[in-house]
């Protein structure tokens, strides 16, 4: 899974600037907590699970020039820390193909990530404030 770098910026209480190439977003949390300017982080979770999936089977369907009219992705978390996700297949489809476009939606790229045990390594870095004077280069 290739991907551009994520830069998360602080924004006013909770709320977040994201940007990734030359996309920008809000990410938030809903009142009281924060503003609701955008979706939260699990939310955004959910979405990259939930559109990776469904490119994988939209990708298989072509593919293989299967007559797969829409596919509908529907993401939650569940009570028990779980995550729920809903697949429908719209299209006049065998039930092998119906099958194996199922079976693509559980291996898309972020299912993998999240179904596997993923290790996040934190680094820390030292930022220079904007108003802060660059460092002088050593002495000669």
């Amino acid at each position: 899974m290739t991907t551009r770098l994520v830069i998360v910026a602080e924004g006013k209480r909770l709320s977040r600037s994201v940007t990734i190439g030359p996309h920008r977003l809000t990410v938030d949390e809903p009142e009281p907590l924060s503003t609701d300017a955008g979706p939260t982080p699990g939310e955004l979770l959910l979405a990259a699970l939930g559109s990776c999936t469904s490119m994988a089977v939209r990708a298989l369907a072509d593919r293989q020039g299967w007559p797969l009219d829409r596919i509908d992705v529907a993401v939650r978390f569940g009570t028990q820390g779980n995550i729920i996700k809903n697949v429908g297949l719209t299209g006049n489809l065998e039930a092998a193909q119906r099958e194996q476009l199922l079976a693509a939606a559980g291996r898309c790229p972020v299912h993998r990530l999240l179904t596997r045990q993923a290790t996040i390594v934190t680094v820390p870095t030292l930022l220079v404030e904007p108003n802060d004077p660059t460092p002088d280069p050593a002495p000669r």
